[in-house]
């Protein structure tokens, strides 16, 4: 199956983040996992969250970021990959002079209800 990117809307995320939704379960019919791109704007980042069941991939696409994983804080450059494992609270902010993109690897997919905020 094949999903062009030109067709896929951007929307925003429980998090916070700009994000597209390269490819779905809802949507496409795959079946185990989802893949989404996200934008953070210069100075901005994500709200602080996790997720109950979902293990999630991060692969950094442009720009220059603070990741926010656990009690670790780390600088994540393009062609980094962080994993992030159900349960880890997490954000990533974008400490770069562009865009913050990155790819986003979920599974199982994404869903706002296994998403929780964290203060």
């Amino acid at each position: 199956m094949r999903q062009p990117y030109a067709t896929v809307t951007p929307y925003i995320t429980k998090d916070g983040s700009e994000i597209r939704e390269l490819m779905h379960p809802n949507v496409q019919g795959n079946k185990n996992q989802s893949l989404a791109e996200a934008t953070i704007p210069v100075g901005s980042k994500t709200l602080r969250h996790k997720h109950l069941m979902t293990e999630e991939l991060y692969h950094i696409t442009q720009g220059h970021g603070l990741m926010h994983l656990g009690d670790q804080n780390f600088e994540v450059f393009v062609g980094d990959t962080v994993c992030i494992e159900s349960g880890t609270e997490h954000s990533i902010e974008n400490i770069g002079s562009e865009a913050l993109v990155l790819l986003c690897c979920c599974s199982p997919a994404y869903s706002h209800d296994d998403t929780v905020l964290v203060a």
